[in-house]
């Protein structure tokens, strides 16, 4: 199995608008971060999890062609606003394309985006909207998307709830400030963790930092922990010479190989 990291910025991504700060300034292109999106490659299956605004340049850049199935995380605009770039798929499907949503998180989808969910709006003739098959998850649930078999898991995020999942020996965190119950348990003793960390210091109300991201790692016994969700507050280079072994920060367009999912 194949991680992609095709986003790894926060809302505001990297270089922030109209910042001249040193990271937005920054030549690295490890430091230029879109907004945050996975995709988990198996056998020539594609499961993306989120769609962020820049959904389609980030699965041209990663040369993705198609994808099986999406995983919403949670409706944060970040996570999702790119969702009409699932057109292109169920047009060449022919067929909707499989999403996966959180049962509480239905009504407000199908509210912000009528047009992809309201079936009595017809597009117009010669357009086309998205398709997508609606499917919902609770925390806990071991679902089967796409031949990814994978466990929900849930994390407080603010005023609402944010989900990941173990696959195999992946546990994915995208947003959330804390691992508690039935989600610790599940993420102990994980092969590899990807947890979001938005800076040095300052506690965030919603996110880890990257002192609380590293710590949990150790507690859940991460043998190698990828952190995203990354500010323009983070260097990549002076970054990786900070974290303590096991630990790197992920960067836009970075391939991981793992084992069978």
């Amino acid at each position: 199995m194949r991680l992609h990291f095709l986003g790894t910025g926060t809302s505001f991504g990297v270089p922030v608008i109209g910042c001249r700060c040193v990271v937005c300034k920054s030549e690295d292109p490890r430091n230029q971060r879109s907004r945050h999106c996975l995709a988990l490659e198996s056998a020539g299956r594609v499961l993306l999890v989120d769609t962020p605004p820049e959904l389609r340049l980030q699965l041209v850049r990663a040369g993705i062609p198609s994808i099986d199935a999406a995983f919403l995380s949670h409706l944060h605009a970040d996570h999702v606003h790119g969702i009409d770039d699932l057109r292109v798929f169920s047009i060449r499907r022919e067929a909707p394309v499989p999403m996966y949503v959180a049962a509480e998180h239905v009504r407000e989808l199908e509210t912000r985006f009528t047009y992809i969910f309201d079936e009595s709006l017809e597009p117009n003739p010669g357009t086309s909207a998205p398709e997508i098959d609606l499917n919902t998850f609770t925390a806990g649930e071991q679902l089967s998307i796409a031949g990814f078999r994978l466990q929900v898991l849930a994390f407080p995020h603010g005023k609402v709830n944010s989900y990941g999942f173990r696959i195999g020996g992946l546990g994915v965190v995208v947003d959330g400030k804390a691992i508690l119950g039935e989600s610790r348990a599940a993420l102990e003793g994980v092969e590899t963790l990807v947890i979001n960390a938005l800076w040095w210091g300052d506690p965030h109300p919603t996110h880890f930092n990257v002192e609380e991201a590293v710590a949990v790692a150790g507690e859940l016994g991460a043998r190698r922990t990828y952190l995203t969700h990354l500010t323009h507050r983070l260097d990549y280079s002076e970054l990786l010479t900070k974290l303590p072994q096991g630990v790197r920060p992920a960067y836009d367009g970075l391939v991981v190989e793992l084992g069978d999912g």
